[in-house]
């Protein structure tokens, strides 16, 4: 399926606008119904596109493009749609703000139990990375149309203008007030776990590294060596919201220890509070496992990207405060990123990654953490702009949709099938604290991370044939997307219909699965950004392109010479032509090398008309 990311995003709002505005009512909620993640997803939909994408803003009413204002038509006229959105991120903030005035992140029904029993009232309050990282990105985003339309009601004289100049900023307080909490609850939950070389965990950690089958004394010199830097940095820089070295028993400076770090699922148990921040105080208490989990740090970078964005830079978004946090997480999202990226790549001979599936160092092991673990490498590439080891990457990406199914047909009672529904499912350790069952959080966005990371890295400045075969992944990706798409009913148009995958008895509950809607949501974004670049521009290519341009020029020289001073003829006319054509093919040479040749072999084909007329007539 061709991946149209401006027609399907329209559709999108179409169909979440349908769905979720009736009657003037925004109604919350999906298929795993209502909670701080869900609705934050839910209207992330909206919000997201209209930040990141021009053509979808929706901040100033008077510069709405057509065919955006007619996919939000139901919310009223282009001055409504404003207030409407206004009116949705209010009650967003009203409902997940506690009666003590502190932003509330509770997981809610996205949790599940490990034995299927319901978790109990207190466990449903627990707070995870993913609502943090969600709620990042929805703060960011509506502080970003609060502030656009903001200038755009200061400059009307309407009687609603002038109470939404009074409302908005109270309403960016709230949202700031929410982002400050979310960033500082992020910062609770990252994690550097230091496990014993002889316990459980160390072992499995020298198992996934040690390719080579070598001694594991050896291999853990060579890991030291290879994460001496890391080490070092999160040892002297990683101070925020850390435990002290005795409140549990890890020293990040002892070598002898092997080394990860990243986001645990929710804040961790020896978190310490962060002393300027009112909206943390150190009132949430940390319960979480002192261990990474994969998806949780993958979810914690791409809300952290959101914040390094320079445009939030340049627009002033955040506070003193914020920016201290702020610089903060990105120091510990360089940590993980570099630590996977670095562990992924281990060795000399085959690389960790290519040992499908992975095994964390809790002994769990799948597909899926492989390409969580691809997914993070592909950041690290992009964020050093590096194609070194994209072609290795791209491989263990291409394995993987065959393994998930995405490039290879689903049989029936496939057991692969549980990748794609009900998703991988985490255990996260410590939520069983104050009685509960051990509570499990499940992960249904195989195909939706496979699709984002191809189109990411097909940013990258790398060959033709290598950016085929992402495309080629993408477009896959995008096929079975296109199957899961809800049909019918009131959801029609979003996601998660994956009954035809499912063995028979499963079942699927009715309604949007906002979880995936809005990840689809994410890569559709994502690739209106990558198709927006220039094209690639192999080197090959131009050079044929600059032989194409030389020789046309010196023919071009050669044919004004045959002209007369003054001369206004259609010969002359032609040769103008010929002379604006090659200096636009110079003009995008570099960015547009095969429509430069185009231009060159054209101009050559009319230049040798040219000559074959002089020559016919001089005959």
């Amino acid at each position: 399926m061709r991946i149209r990311p401006r027609r399907q995003l329209l559709d999108l709002w179409r169909a979440v606008v349908a769905h979720s505005y009736r009657d003037g009512v925004w109604v919350w909620g999906g298929r795993d119904g209502s909670n701080s993640i869900s609705d934050a997803e839910q209207l992330l939909c909206l919000l997201f596109p209209a930040a990141e994408i021009k053509a979808f803003a929706l901040d100033h009413p008077d510069d709405m493009a057509g065919d955006t204002r007619r996919a939000l038509a139901r919310l009223g006229e282009e001055s409504d749609i404003g207030t409407v959105l206004v009116d949705l991120i209010d009650d967003y903030l009203d409902r997940y703000t506690g009666p003590d005035g502190r932003p509330t992140f509770a997981a809610g029904s996205y949790l599940r139990s490990a034995d299927g029993a319901p978790p109990t009232e207190a466990q449903a309050r627990w707070e995870v990375v993913d609502s943090y990282s969600m709620s990042l990105s929805l703060c960011i985003a509506s502080l970003r149309f609060l502030r656009g339309f903001q200038r755009f009601v200061d400059g009307e004289v309407r009687q609603e203008a002038r109470r939404l100049r009074e409302r908005i900023p109270l309403v960016a307080e709230r949202v700031s007030t929410r982002l400050t909490a979310a960033m500082a609850g992020l910062l609770r939950s990252f994690v550097i776990h230091t496990p014993k070389v002889r316990s459980p965990e160390g072992r499995e950690i020298l198992r996934t590294v040690n390719q080579g089958k070598d001694r594991d004394a050896q291999v853990l010199e060579q890991l030291s060596a290879a994460l001496e830097s890391l080490r070092v940095r999160a040892a002297s820089e990683v101070l925020l919201a850390q435990p002290l070295p005795e409140a549990d028993g890890t020293d990040i400076f002892d070598d002898r220890l092997l080394f990860e770090c990243g986001w645990a699922w929710g804040i961790v148990s020896t978190a310490a509070a962060i002393d300027f921040v009112a909206a943390d105080s150190g009132t949430i208490e940390g319960v979480a496992a002192t261990r990474p989990h994969l998806y949780f740090t993958a979810v914690a970078l791409d809300g952290i990207a959101d914040l390094a964005s320079q445009r939030i830079r340049e627009m002033d978004l955040l506070t003193d405060e914020q920016r201290a946090l702020a610089d903060a997480l990105q120091l510990r999202a360089e940590l993980a990123r570099g630590y996977w990226s670095t562990v992924a790549r281990f060795g000399n001979g085959r690389w960790p990654l290519e040992d499908i599936p992975w095994r964390t160092s809790d002994g769990e092991e799948s597909d899926y953490f492989s390409l969580v673990v691809t997914a993070i490498l592909i950041k690290d590439l992009i964020h050093r702009d590096s194609t070194d080891d994209l072609p290795r990457t791209v491989a263990v990406a291409d394995q993987l949709a065959r393994r998930g199914r995405i490039t290879s047909r689903l049989t029936p009672a496939d057991p692969t099938a549980f990748l794609h529904y009900p998703g991988v499912s985490l255990r996260l350790e410590g939520s069983e604290a104050g009685g509960g069952p051990l509570l499990v959080w499940h992960v249904p966005d195989f195909v939706t991370m496979m699709l984002k990371r191809c189109l990411q890295a097909a940013r990258l400045r790398t060959s033709v044939e290598l950016r085929d075969q992402l495309m080629f992944l993408a477009e896959a990706a995008m096929d079975q997307l296109d199957r899961r798409q809800i049909r019918d009913g009131d959801a029609a148009g979003l996601w998660d219909a994956p009954g035809w995958m499912l063995r028979a008895g499963q079942s699927v509950p009715p309604g949007p699965s906002w979880f995936m809607t809005e990840r689809v949501m994410e890569c559709l974004v994502v690739a209106h950004a990558t198709f927006s670049r220039p094209s690639l521009a192999p080197e090959s290519m131009i050079s044929r392109a600059v032989d194409l341009l030389s020789e046309a020029e010196h023919l071009l020289n050669q044919e004004e010479l045959e002209v007369e001073s003054g001369d206004l003829s259609p010969r002359q006319t032609t040769i103008d032509r010929i002379r604006h054509s090659l200096d636009r093919a110079r003009t995008i040479l570099r960015e547009r090398p095969g429509t430069a040749y185009s231009l060159a072999a054209d101009a050559l084909t009319r230049l040798d008309e040219l000559a074959y007329a002089r020559h016919d007539a001089a005959r």
